[in-house]
């Protein structure tokens, strides 16, 4: 069975959002889509607790979330236990986020970044293991979550 990726977005994020949710399926993984659906304007931190729930309750590994600049979604996703939000801006940040820290939800900004590099973002960050070791320490530190291999 494939992993199951939360995904949701507020108007910011909403055509964004439509663009990766066939790049995550072609990818092979299950698609939770959380909302919105329309750019009709709605508060973007209760799609970020969505997302957050649904990793909480095991629902879903993974989240991906967006908005217009992905720091609103960040800030919020980041309260949440168990969940370590990486704001990605190219490919380096989603490696690092996914290498460095065990990032379990993507966050892109819907207005800052292209369908092109946020495709590539998404990839990156989803092929990217976390590396461990010292990372494995510090990611501890801030987070009562089990790390992933």
């Amino acid at each position: 069975m494939a992993d199951t990726v939360a995904v949701a977005a507020d108007h910011g994020g909403y055509d964004l959002k439509c663009v990766l949710l066939p790049e995550l399926r072609a990818l092979g993984f299950d698609v939770l889509d959380l909302g919105t659906e329309s750019r009709e304007p709605v508060d973007y931190p209760d799609f970020a607790a969505a997302v957050a729930r649904s990793i909480e309750e095991g629902r879903a590994r993974w989240g991906v979330l967006i908005c217009g600049t992905g720091i609103g979604m960040s800030m919020a996703a980041n309260r949440h236990r168990g969940v370590r939000a990486a704001l990605v801006h190219d490919g380096l940040t989603a490696r690092l986020g996914r290498q460095h820290n065990d990032a379990n939800v993507l966050v892109l900004g819907g207005r800052v970044l292209g369908p092109e590099l946020a495709k590539d973002c998404l990839k990156i960050f989803f092929a990217t293991p976390f590396e461990g070791g010292r990372h494995a320490r510090r990611v501890a530190k801030f987070s009562p979550a089990k790390a992933s291999a």
